[in-house]
């Protein structure tokens, strides 16, 4: 049985993009009940200015923990070297950052341009191989931008290089935007993989447009075994207009399960993680079919093959 890991990501980048900042111990209640429920991997916050976020002022916290959750891979989102300090200080497993592929986004999310975010990966390499940390690359608005439009396929191959060259452990192909098709995800994989090879693992997939699960799909024959998600479809990115909608884990998790793959997670106890944000956060809505329609009646005999 093919194992695939699910990671949630709604803590951060859920959360970073709303307004309203959910209570610390509402947060340490969502992580706990999802590791519970199966969840071997969580993004837990950012290690950026609280000024900026303050959403994501209680992340060492969050980190010191969640790292006490037995068998679950504590990662955290940091935007440059500074943030990577304070990350491996607080403990966490592993990092990433993203490296936005257009570079107009770039700028407006991180205030920099390529050469100084590849400068940027080097330095955060280092930290991350000092601490003993893992460092991942999340190669943003890889599927487009809505501050650019297109963005050349052979760029982000470049761009990927280059950042293997500065140090990266591992790659992420992020639809930040809602862009991909699942077409130029297959094509675009396979790109970015015989650039780097097997270290492009993952995908991070918004549902903006309704393609999030047939781009997952995409990924999996390709060969992609790791794919982000958030809770209830919260997140977006709060520096790219109209990009809401993360992947929803409720739906992935019934899909990958009823598939037969292996992804740990019991589906009827994250459903029930819901709670928990719907207590804490009354006024945000929450997406995906699973919830409202619950798994086929011949669920079970399907994830038991």
């Amino acid at each position: 049985m093919t194992r695939i890991l699910v990671s949630e990501v709604g803590p951060r980048d859920g959360l970073q993009s709303i307004k309203q900042v959910m209570p610390l111990e509402a947060k340490k209640a969502w992580i706990a009940a999802e590791a519970a429920a199966g969840v071997q991997e969580i993004e837990v916050g950012s290690f950026v200015p609280p000024a900026l976020l303050p959403q994501m002022a209680d992340t060492a916290e969050l980190v010191a923990f969640a790292r006490t959750l037995p068998g679950l891979n504590v990662v955290a989102l940091v935007p440059n070297a500074k943030g990577a300090a304070r990350a491996v200080e607080a403990g966490v497993h592993g990092m990433s950052i993203p490296f936005s592929m257009s570079e107009t986004h770039s700028i407006r999310n991180v205030r920099k341009d390529h050469p100084a975010m590849l400068a940027e990966i080097r330095a955060v390499a280092e930290i991350a191989s000092a601490g003993g940390v893992h460092f991942a690359v999340g190669l943003s608005t890889a599927f487009g931008c809505t501050l650019e439009g297109a963005v050349s396929e052979d760029a982000v191959v470049h761009l990927a290089e280059a950042a293997a060259e500065a140090g990266a452990q591992e790659f992420s192909l992020s639809d930040t935007t809602g862009y991909a098709d699942p077409a130029q995800v297959r094509r675009l994989i396979r790109k970015v993989r015989g650039a780097v090879g097997d270290m492009l693992t993952s995908l991070h997939l918004h549902n903006t447009r309704g393609l999030g699960l047939a781009n997952a799909l995409a990924g999996l024959d390709e060969g992609i075994t790791t794919l982000d998600a958030s809770l209830g479809g919260l997140g977006g990115c709060p520096y790219a207009p109209g990009a809401s909608g993360n992947l929803v884990t409720e739906d992935l998790v019934l899909m990958l399960n009823a598939m037969g793959l292996d992804t740990g997670i019991n589906l009827e106890k994250l459903l029930e993680v819901r709670t928990i944000l719907r207590d804490a956060l009354p006024d945000e809505p929450l997406y995906g079919f699973t919830p409202d329609a619950g798994p086929m009646l011949d669920y079970n005999e399907r994830i038991a093959k």
